[in-house]
């Protein structure tokens, strides 16, 4: 494997532990895609640091656990700017 992609995968493990964001955030941080961000952190990670991967993959699944509670968050913030304008 190429020693940027590497790199890239471990800064990106890195950034999620420290800041708990999610793969949306990440990839506009590190300006790559969300497909590049969750293929380095489900497939690459898994071959390169393997503790590492399931610290990123418990926090992942938070993500996934309250995504229906961010979804409703973020519908309810749309209809209520059009409500005001």
């Amino acid at each position: 494997m190429n020693r940027f992609i590497v790199k890239r995968t471990l800064d990106e493990a890195n950034y999620m532990l420290d800041t708990k964001k999610t793969i949306r955030e990440i990839a506009n941080i590190f300006n790559v895609s969300k497909s590049t961000v969750h293929k380095d952190l489900h497939e690459r990670l898994l071959e390169i640091n393997y503790d590492l991967y399931k610290e990123i993959d418990s926090i992942l699944k938070y993500h996934i656990d309250v995504r229906h509670i961010r979804g409703g968050e973020s519908t309810k913030k749309k209809y209520k700017k059009t409500n005001l304008e």
